[in-house]
């Protein structure tokens, strides 16, 4: 099992973006010092606490700062964005990172960023394969282009002129192309049922409960069989919230202190969920009251938290709650209210935690 970093990245709107943009910077790099596999960092355009608008672009100012660390989309909102434009930068950063970009995509999940590119009435599922066909597409072929879609027509035919090399568009580094990964989050979702279906890999999010995280992997496989695929466990990634310190006390004390990065992160989803009426994610039962999810809840059930053994204990529980080892645990992002307590979590995670965890799942493996 391999060990990943998510980052939305959420921030407190009070802060500069200067500011912001520089911790992201320093958690990736961290990442890449401590062997965690890959960094994923979310598109937002119109978001003061989702401050990262191109994670291509934010990835670039990365590539000579680490040396192993796959930078994964998180994710390249496709219905926002003419596929020739995808397609164009993708490959360019595959180039620029000798092959380390993980291609996440999705339909969106911002609202303000729907009304602002104009899709909030289109089926953004449909453009979302609409568009990916159509980038694959480009980067299968060479001009003359005439590849139509239902949503966009990419054409270049009267001005190709191969003498002064217009006309061809860049392939990636990666062949045929990077990995594709779709993000799920809702219960049961669609999105997983189509990473099955495409054969993409898929990343259930760390804002929900443990159960409908299983739901994903229950869909994935509708979807894999529905297509004459393997299902192949290797491609699911798994995003919590770890929180690792040298004790359970020490750990618990942090979780319980005014303000700090976890509380204030899980306030800000059930605000979230609350306005968009997708409360249920939050609900290991959905016969719960709304009054019953409160921050304590959220927290006490969506933390994975404590010393390293204890950790381990709870991810070990989590291993076989899912059904067995899965591809990579995507550890989540939460601002460094207190740098040195988070950067311990991180090194604890990487370093005393994970060997042991994948000792754990190589034995269940083996024994199956």
């Amino acid at each position: 099992m391999d060990l990943g970093l998510f980052m939305q990245p959420l921030h407190n709107p009070e802060r500069s973006i200067t500011d912001m943009l520089d911790e992201d910077r320093q958690a990736a790099i961290l990442a890449d010092k401590l062997g965690y596999s890959e960094v994923w960092v979310g598109e937002h355009y119109s978001s003061s606490i989702e401050p990262i608008v191109n994670p291509l672009q934010f990835f670039a100012s990365l590539i000579d700062a680490t040396k192993n660390i796959k930078f994964a989309t998180g994710v390249l909102a496709l219905p926002q964005h003419h596929p020739a434009n995808i397609a164009g930068d993708a490959a360019q950063f595959d180039h620029l990172s000798k092959g380390r970009l993980i291609m996440g995509i999705g339909p969106g999940g911002l609202a303000s960023d729907f009304e602002l590119f104009g899709i909030e009435d289109k089926n953004r599922a449909e453009m979302l394969v609409d568009s990916i066909d159509i980038i694959h597409k480009i980067w299968a072929s060479d001009p003359p282009y005439n590849i139509k879609g239902k949503y966009w027509h990419i054409k270049i035919e009267d001005s190709v002129i191969p003498k002064l090399g217009f006309g061809p568009m860049a392939k990636p580094y990666q062949k045929p192309y990077p990995e594709v990964a779709i993000s799920a989050m809702t219960p049961n979702s669609g999105s997983a049922r189509q990473a099955g279906l495409h054969g993409w890999g898929f990343a259930s999010a760390n804002f929900i409960q443990e159960c409908w995280v299983k739901s994903h992997w229950e869909q994935y496989v509708i979807g894999a069989e529905k297509a004459g695929r393997k299902p192949d466990r290797k491609k699911w990634r798994v995003a919590r919230s770890v929180f690792v310190a040298d004790s359970d006390a020490e750990a618990a004390e942090y979780l319980a202190s005014e303000g700090n990065s976890h509380a204030w992160y899980y306030d800000f989803v059930l605000d979230d969920m609350r306005t968009y009426n997708i409360l249920p994610v939050l609900k290991h039962d959905p016969s719960m009251a709304d009054e019953d999810v409160t921050l304590k809840y959220c927290m006490d059930t969506m933390i994975i938290s404590g010393s390293p053994a204890t950790v381990l204990d709870k991810l070990v529980a989590l291993v076989d709650y899912l059904g067995g080892p899965f591809g990579t645990l995507l550890q989540t992002f939460k601002e460094w209210d207190d740098p040195a307590v988070q950067q311990k979590s991180m090194r604890l995670l990487a370093q005393e935690v994970m060997p042991k965890l994948r000792d754990y799942c190589s034995s269940r493996i083996a024994a199956e």
